[in-house]
């Protein structure tokens, strides 16, 4: 079994629409990415490596220092107040860490289509998302790509 192992902190804004307590207020948070992808083995490129670390932090770093919103949100869509690109969608009903985890689980998976289309490699892509100190939220899953 072979294993890539990435980690990336990016700095965030989001608020929890819904939500009964402070977290509905607009608030950051500095977050902690961890990626591990494992595979019997590894497709290689012409000079021997795998998956480009940097493409997978790429997906965590995209978010740094933008806002976090769902569809649900759309003070933050509305381009005469906001930039556009400072705005991170996240599926679901809120930008929770469960949401963050897994927007960056899509980007993972879509960072292995693009290298590796059509390989038929089993893939194992564990997510693990702490939004702070003591909060961690945690996805794995196997795809085959």
């Amino acid at each position: 079994m072979e294993r890539i192992i990435v980690t990336a902190k990016f700095h965030t804004g989001h608020r929890q629409l819904g939500y009964p307590g402070k977290c509905k207020f607009v608030h950051g948070h500095t977050w902690q990415g961890k990626v591990t992808i494992s595979a019997e083995e590894f497709p290689r490129d012409d000079i021997d490596m795998s998956l480009e670390f940097g493409d997978i932090k790429n997906v965590m770093r995209f978010m740094d220092h933008k806002m976090l919103v769902t569809e649900g949100d759309t003070t933050f869509m509305n381009s005469e107040f906001f930039e556009p690109e400072g705005v991170v969608i996240l599926k679901g009903k809120g930008p929770s860490v469960e949401n963050v985890a897994y927007y960056v689980y899509d980007g993972v998976v879509d960072v292995i289509r693009k290298q590796y289309p059509g390989r038929n490699v089993r893939y194992t892509i564990e997510v693990t998302i702490q939004e702070t100190e003591n909060n961690i939220f945690q996805v794995e899953k196997t795809i085959t790509v």
